[in-house]
């Protein structure tokens, strides 16, 4: 029946009268407008949520270490090869630099002779006496050189003399020589007037005779004084000789005197370079009986024996315990994409989480997360490591409202860390994550970190 009627009926006041199941179910004009107040909050939250500034940042892996390298596990090592004696410390015990890790005793038969130095010492001082022997043997060849020099000197100047000697008597038998010829000359004129004049009979047979004798005497004169001079020449050749004979005994007799003094030098650089041998050998024994204890170099703990036994026996160089240095300053090395590389430079802030703290961390935004602790990058690798990832190496930072590092970490602990970058809107940031780009930022990295 049609509702043709002036009269208003309200549909509460009917459905409350008749109380109707299936009308109860149906919607609510109110519960829609209701639903849709919801829906627009919503929407405007989510609008300003988009809005709302978030910290892009980098993820890495990695352990803690230590930030300097001599406070990072270090591997002890003899410097000698040996066996060993005794161990003077226990896994896990600390220990203070210069304290007794481990005696060792000698395995090379040349350093067996438990007197050993004192017999290089005695092979020392025989050396340094055949040195003092070669000094000696120097000092007196150049004594035999300057007498030879002295005595040369008298004999050359006897020697020059004796050969002036023969040189004025050559001139003196050569002008008598010339003497003589000149009255062999005479006489044979003489001669032939005699002969003429026996002739003409002006003189005698007997003159003629006497004159003919004469003549052979002064012949026989001229003989005698040719060989005169000729000896007078000898002898000055002989002179000559002489002199020559003593310069060259002189310079045979200095050259001896000088390979023997070459000799006895050579003997002394001998004996230097074998004392020096014999001092670097005791040295090195000396040197070499400090190492049979092998000490801390520094103070730590003794992580793990390389070594066990007693009676074993160890190479030069091999490492025989893990030293763990005391309060070593803490870094944490993470590792990082070669793609993120570029976006990172010193001195950003890292966010920290370390196996065994428990935290909750909003990457975005650091200032809520829970429980991790703050970084800075101190070191960023210039090559990758094996598995192409690099390595930056973080120090402690403490930022307001952050707790120190614990003093519980060990050395080897995972952490998991995050770099800072700028921030940018979430929108941004979702819209960067659904494309694949990496994080922005606001200027290069070089001039950033200038």
């Amino acid at each position: 029946m049609l509702n043709i009627s002036n009269q208003e009926i309200d549909a509460e006041q009917v459905i409350a009268a008749h109380p109707l199941k299936s009308l109860q179910k149906l919607p609510h004009p109110r519960s829609s407008r209701k639903l849709g107040r919801w829906m627009l909050f919503f929407l405007i939250l989510t609008i300003i949520i988009l809005f709302l500034p978030w910290r892009q940042n980098i993820s890495g892996t990695g352990t803690i270490t230590a930030l300097s390298p001599q406070d990072r596990p270090q591997s002890l090592q003899n410097a000698i090869a040996g066996r060993i004696e005794h161990w003077s410390i226990q896994e896990g015990q600390y220990v203070k630099k210069g304290d007794t890790l481990l005696i060792i005793s000698e395995i090379k038969d040349e350093y067996f002779d438990p007197n050993l130095p004192q017999r290089l010492r005695e092979q020392l001082e025989a050396k340094e006496g055949s040195r003092i022997a070669n000094d000696a043997k120097i000092n007196a060849l150049d004594g035999q050189m300057r007498a030879l020099g002295e005595g040369v000197k008298v004999d050359l100047a006897s020697a020059r003399n004796r050969v002036k000697q023969s040189q004025l008597q050559v001139r003196i038998d050569s002008a008598d020589l010339e003497a003589i010829r000149r009255n062999y000359q005479i006489a044979v004129a003489r001669l032939e007037r005699y002969e003429k004049g026996f002739k003409d009979g002006l003189f005698s047979l007997t003159d003629l005779e006497s004159r003919r004798i004469t003549l052979q005497q002064d012949y026989a004169k001229v003989i005698v004084q040719e060989n005169k001079l000729d000896v007078s020449r000898q002898a000055l050749t002989n002179a000559r000789l002489n002199l020559q004979l003593i310069q060259a005994k002189y310079e045979q007799e200095i050259a001896k005197t000088l390979s023997d003094r070459s000799s006895a030098v050579s003997s002394k650089a001998s004996a230097n370079n074998e004392i020096a041998v014999m001092r670097n050998k005791i040295g090195n024994v000396n040197v070499r009986r400090g190492l049979y204890v092998i000490r801390a170099p520094q103070n730590g703990y003794i992580v793990r024996a390389l070594k066990a036994g007693i009676g074993e026996t160890i190479k030069e160089g091999e490492s025989i315990a893990t030293l763990q240095p005391d309060n070593p300053a803490m870094a944490v090395e993470l590792y990082v994409r070669a793609m993120d590389v570029p976006l990172i430079q010193r001195g950003r802030i890292v966010r920290l989480q370390f196996d065994g703290w428990p935290a909750i961390q909003f990457s975005g935004w650091p200032a809520v997360a829970v429980g991790t602790f703050g970084g800075k990058v101190a070191v960023i690798d210039a090559v990758s490591s094996t598995d192409g990832k690099y390595r930056l190496l973080v120090r402690p930072e403490v930022m307001p409202g952050d707790q120190p590092w614990p003093r519980q970490l060990r050395v080897g602990s995972g952490v998991v860390g995050w770099v800072m970058l700028d921030d940018v809107p979430i929108w941004y940031e979702i819209w960067r994550q659904l494309n694949g780009f990496p994080p922005s930022l606001k200027q290069e990295p070089d001039k950033a970190e200038k």
